[in-house]
């Protein structure tokens, strides 16, 4: 299988929602084919349920029927060399059909592109690692590599849009009999060297009013003025800490720890005074911040909205995480993972190696944490990801392709 015809069919299949079992058993049954041993694990949600990325309540963390699998090549004597992780994830965010010019599902290639859901962000990239793999197979094989010792590990993962489910099953209990020394995570970086990766909070907001008749709308308590001075003093946070917080990664940013209100729900009737509103909010975090640290900033700066007012005092609002939440991660320029990139990169022709941060969160972080130095790298932009007419450049894909087999070589070599 050509690695055109292994995309066209990976994309295909609508691993959206949970619903990535199917074109998870065809990927091991192509790792099988490869030749590569294959490794298959599915996450415990009680285990999640204890880590600070995902909710407190196991119940709200999908497991079931969501295998991540793996393959792995040995080199020599693999236990006298070094063992690479080339990850990336199978899901997929949900797709609003009526915003998209053809199926989001039934790939289009035409001038040199490929559009789907998932061709950035990212089965491409993923495909590229794959392959990347099988293109070191056939070189030892053929006699062009000699003294290669180790191991090179394809992840396919689930759940990273919820949090990195399976990334974080793999982090917290090593699904393999081997150690890992370091890992490429294959994440739309525009084939850049993405050594820090952003942190997030997400906070629910809510605010209760006094509902009342249109008609008589001064005896009523509208929320919305309430929450305009909320979202005021958040922004204004935000400029602040654009100010006050820096990294070197991160100064060509216009907003370097973004906040987002992704959603507001007000009030119940159009003929009604607002007298409810829901707001769903989400917080950057800067490398070497915390989670907790951010939250704590946005909730104080709440308390000072709700100071100044007599109905807020009086009527105060909740404030509580949801969902998911992302700890920022970030390694060291001068690891070897990176080094060996760097090298690969100036190999493939690439204009620039320099490490840059992302304002993004992934599943690098999970590695990170269990001492596992990992690096993003991958074709694709994240403009492109989530939305719709998702499309990436193929050259960019064949150009990923090469540098992950130049940087295993180079990774193996290094010890």
């Amino acid at each position: 299988m050509e690695i055109r015809t292994f995309v066209d069919r990976f994309l295909r299949f609508e691993t959206t929602d949970g619903d990535e079992g199917e074109a998870q058993s065809w990927l091991r049954d192509q790792f099988e084919s490869f030749g590569f041993d294959t490794y298959e694990w599915t996450a415990d949600a009680d285990r999640l349920a204890s880590h600070p990325s995902f909710p407190d309540d196991s119940a709200e963390i999908h497991v079931a029927d969501r295998p991540s699998v793996a393959g792995v090549v040995t080199f020599g004597d693999p236990d006298a060399g070094p063992t690479l992780v080339l990850n990336g994830h199978c899901d997929v965010v949900p797709v609003d059909r009526e915003n998209w010019s053809s199926d989001p599902f039934d790939p289009v290639w035409a001038d040199g592109e490929v559009t789907a859901r998932g061709a950035a962000d990212m089965k491409s990239g993923l495909a590229a690692c794959v392959f990347a793999v099988r293109d070191l197979q056939e070189r030892v094989e053929d006699g062009e590599l000699d003294g290669l010792d180790g191991r090179l590990v394809v992840e396919s993962v689930v759940g990273e849009e919820e949090g990195g489910i399976g990334a974080a099953a793999a982090a917290l209990d090593n699904p393999y009999p081997f150690d890992r020394d370091a890992a490429i995570v294959a994440e739309p970086t525009e084939l850049r060297c993405v050594t820090a990766t952003e942190g997030t909070v997400m906070k629910r907001l809510h605010l209760r009013g006094r509902a009342a008749h249109a008609a008589t709308r001064w005896n009523g308590e509208d929320v919305l003025p309430h929450f305009e001075r909320i979202r005021k003093a958040f922004f204004e946070l935000e400029s602040e800490r654009s100010e006050s917080v820096s990294h070197p990664l991160y100064d060509t940013f216009p907003i370097p720890w973004p906040v987002c209100i992704g959603t507001v729900r007000a009030g119940s009737w159009a003929s009604s005074v607002a007298g409810t509103l829901t707001a769903e909010c989400r917080f950057g975090v800067a490398p070497g911040e915390t989670v907790d640290e951010v939250e704590e900033a946005y909730e104080a700066r709440l308390a000072e909205v709700v100071a100044e007012s007599d109905w807020l005092s009086e009527q105060p609002p909740t404030f509580e995480r949801f969902s998911i939440q992302f700890e920022p991660a970030e390694i060291d320029a001068d690891e070897d993972v990176v080094r060996s990139l760097q090298t690969a990169m100036g190999v493939t022709g690439h204009d620039t190696t320099d490490p840059v941060g992302a304002t993004y969160g992934a599943d690098s972080r999970h590695y990170v944490a269990a001492g596992i130095p990992t690096v993003l790298y991958g074709p694709g932009s994240i403009e492109q990801a989530h939305f719709p007419d998702e499309t990436i450049n193929w050259d960019d894909v064949e150009t990923a392709r090469e540098t992950y087999a130049e940087a295993a070589v180079e990774f193996l070599l290094s010890e």
